[in-house]
């Protein structure tokens, strides 16, 4: 029983909580990661476009960025409160509030980085004959990347966090362990929750990051030659 005390005397680090909630903690965590990955991707899916028709005309550029603004500042409660009457108690009123906020960051990354594309870049790819569509996808896309993986960085480390909201409704991954633990004030409960959506968080940033740096290998080229190029010059003014 010695290893039951911190249950008893409630502490906030309590290995015989993860011990004997093992399957809770781990339901708990997968319902997390199963809402969080159909928000983004959904999202994405619905912020290309949206991003590609801002792009194309400028008139309609104002309202698209000046909605998808408007819905970011929706308060979560208020927002997934309003989808109930919609989808009823279900995952999609959390998946589709999460789709609607990410939508924000990801619109505007998706713009800022075919913005950036050098118009010389575009001018050189359709003297060899690119269409619209391969010059979106072949040229325009892979330069774009990095601000559309930081956007897409940002949004999912977000999204971890505003799952959590989801327990209002059932569906809020390890939120529903944080709020009954918040309720009952069971310690161990919250901090091992906590600890755990902190981790999905940094985990899920470091996956991107890496997938980033597979993607886009001439960015860390360019800052190598960046830093031979400092260097070079701080030996010819050191000379």
């Amino acid at each position: 029983m010695a290893h039951q005390n911190c249950l008893i005397t409630n502490d906030w680090i309590c290995g015989a909580y993860v011990r004997t909630r093992s399957q809770e903690l781990t339901d708990a965590t997968l319902q997390h990661i199963g809402i969080t990955l159909a928000s983004v991707a959904i999202g994405l899916l619905v912020a290309f476009p949206l991003a590609l028709v801002a792009r194309r005309w400028k008139v309609v550029a104002g309202p698209v960025l000046g909605a998808t603004t408007v819905l970011y500042t929706v308060p979560s409660l208020a927002m997934f409160s309003l989808l109930v009457p919609v989808f009823g108690l279900s995952a999609a009123v959390v998946v589709t509030g999460l789709v609607l906020y990410s939508l924000t960051v990801l619109v505007r990354n998706i713009l800022a980085g075919l913005a950036a594309v050098p118009e010389e870049t575009r001018e050189a790819a359709r003297g060899m004959g690119y269409g619209p569509v391969r010059l979106l996808f072949g040229v325009e896309l892979p330069l774009a990347l990095p601000a559309v993986m930081a956007g897409l960085r940002i949004t999912t480390v977000s999204t971890v966090s505003l799952t959590t909201v989801g327990a209002i409704i059932g569906y809020g991954g390890l939120g529903n362990l944080l709020y009954d633990g918040m309720r009952s004030y069971f310690k161990a409960q919250v901090l091992t929750a906590s600890v755990l959506c902190v981790a999905l968080a940094v985990l899920a940033d470091l996956a991107l990051l890496l997938v980033q740096r597979l993607l886009t290998p001439w960015t860390r080229t360019r800052r190598r030659a960046g830093k031979r190029g400092r260097v070079v010059v701080e030996k010819a003014v050191a000379a």
